[in-house]
């Protein structure tokens, strides 16, 4: 479990950036937070977040194996899963699955 200040000082952005981003996040039924402050994700937020992370690791692999170094591949990929459709995710991973 994670309170807001835990994901600042882990991100190393500033509580109000995070309190923000949380409160788009809960309008949007992603997240709640408890009575005791602490986040949690909704079904529908936890299934974002894991086909946000499959498609994170996904390019990170795929430009680290095109020879990108490690960290530049982490961040294109950081770009890269926000700005692609699912659609066209499901079919980039189909294409080079069938090579």
């Amino acid at each position: 479990m994670v309170r807001s200040v835990d994901v600042a000082r882990h991100l190393d952005v500033s509580k109000p950036s995070v309190c923000h981003a949380v409160s788009t996040l809960k309008e949007g039924g992603f997240l709640i937070m408890d009575e005791d402050s602490f986040l949690h994700l909704t079904d529908v937020g936890r299934e974002v977040a894991e086909k946000t992370y499959e498609k994170h690791c996904f390019f990170t692999r795929l430009l680290v194996d095109a020879g990108v170094e490690p960290k530049t591949a982490e961040q294109d990929a950081c770009r890269m899963e926000h700005a692609i459709s699912d659609d066209s995710f499901q079919k980039i991973k189909s294409g080079l699955k069938d090579k």
